[in-house]
């Protein structure tokens, strides 16, 4: 049975608790600073997005509450220097959600969600931003920043008008890589070329509805299944197998996965 709205609230009191208690009574917490947990925290966020991969929602409810605490932590630590505190930003946090769902909580009127998407980023133009991009941080992984800016710059309508014309795009970009593959061109300007093909496949991922980054962990997820299945199966080391041998036991393993309906 789900908890109530005062269970709720009391078990994030109870995390504020324990917090101070941590940072006042454990050498390990109290000696943390935000440049220290933040790769911490980007592991976290890794170990989020892992288990809801694997659909793992027990995983999830873990990583949940990993990420909050670190939220938390990183609000205690601004209090100690006098900046802000957990109600700060959680106020913050509440006023620009209502600021920027005037469809909710003013009188403006919207078809779906993709007009809900194009107020959202002409409100953070009219609050300050300098431009649709500036919110994308430059510390992403290159796959979800490219997919990212692609998104942000259809709200404005710049983007092919059809599924088919980002299509031709790959294939153009995939001709000019494969021409300076033929003429043997500069290292740099293949890897111009292989960008270009990739921010082409992404942008055409948006446009049949695939989160790029998630379809790549599951083709790394499917092939280290099928690899390791290679090794567990070989009768000899597989530095003495030839490549049609590990090609055999390859298929056996994806028919495995299709047999059981296994998505790793």
């Amino acid at each position: 049975m789900p908890n109530t709205y005062e269970e709720k609230l009391q078990a994030f009191g109870r995390l504020l608790q324990i917090m101070d208690e941590l940072r006042e009574k454990c050498p390990w917490d109290r000696k943390q600073t935000l440049e220290s947990l933040r790769h911490l925290t980007i592991e976290e966020t890794y170990e989020l997005a892992d288990a809801i991969l694997s659909n793992d929602l027990n995983g999830v409810r873990e990583e949940i509450g990993d990420l909050m605490l670190h939220m938390v932590f990183y609000a205690k630590i601004a209090s100690e220097q006098g900046a802000f505190d957990i109600a700060d930003a959680l106020h913050a946090l509440c006023d620009k959600l209502v600021a920027r769902h005037p469809h909710i909580y003013g009188d403006v009127q919207v078809a779906d969600e993709e007009d809900v998407k194009r107020n959202w980023e002409q409100l953070k133009l009219r609050e300050g931003k300098r431009s649709l991009l500036a919110g994308v941080p430059n510390s992403l992984p290159a796959m979800v920043k490219a997919y990212r800016m692609q998104e942000k710059v259809s709200q404005v309508g710049f983007e092919w008008d059809n599924t088919e014309q980002a299509w031709e795009k790959v294939q153009e970009e995939l001709a000019e890589l494969h021409h300076n593959v033929q003429t043997n061109a500069s290292p740099s300007e293949m890897e111009d070329e292989l960008g270009d093909v990739l921010f082409t496949l992404i942008n055409f991922a948006r446009y049949i509805g695939v989160e790029p980054e998630a379809a790549l962990e599951r083709a790394n997820r499917k092939f280290k299944y099928r690899f390791e299945y290679i090794e567990a199966n070989a009768n000899r080391p597989l530095t003495e197998l030839t490549l049609a041998e590990m090609d055999a036991l390859w298929d056996e393993a994806k028919e495995r996965q299709k047999q059981t309906h296994t998505t790793p």
